[in-house]
């Protein structure tokens, strides 16, 4: 990674939680589960958290793969509380995205949009 982008992509995250309270939580990981960029919970692993990203997006891909439903674009976890939400960014990262359950996802959907395309001029 060039020195100064996890600051530009902080910066990116920064302005979607800004635009969108809806969320609770957003980094931007390695493929390989390293972190690079976050806006996570005090007390929040974010070595863990970047880790299970990484994990859920490859096992969304891999399924896709087997079930023959093209490229993935999103892999969604819904819990009773809320929703993980991980898109890949340019084969190169992948963005995750937390919410309550009481969140517009329509609105949740054009934030990660918007959000995807600003963090992939960076990298």
């Amino acid at each position: 990674m060039v020195p100064g982008k996890p600051e530009q992509i902080l910066n990116a995250l920064r302005q979607m939680k800004q635009e969108n309270p809806d969320l609770e939580a957003l980094a931007v990981v390695s493929l390989d589960g390293l972190p690079i960029s976050s806006l996570l919970p005090e007390g929040a692993e974010e070595d863990r958290i970047a880790a299970l990203s990484a994990t859920i997006l490859a096992l969304g891909e891999r399924a896709s793969e087997e079930l023959k439903k093209g490229k993935l674009e999103q892999a969604y976890v819904k819990g009773s509380e809320g929703y993980a939400i991980v898109t890949g960014i340019k084969n190169l990262a992948a963005l995750l995205v937390v919410t309550d359950k009481n969140a517009k996802l329509g609105m949740v959907m054009l934030s990660i949009r918007k959000g995807v395309e600003k963090i992939a001029e960076t990298l």
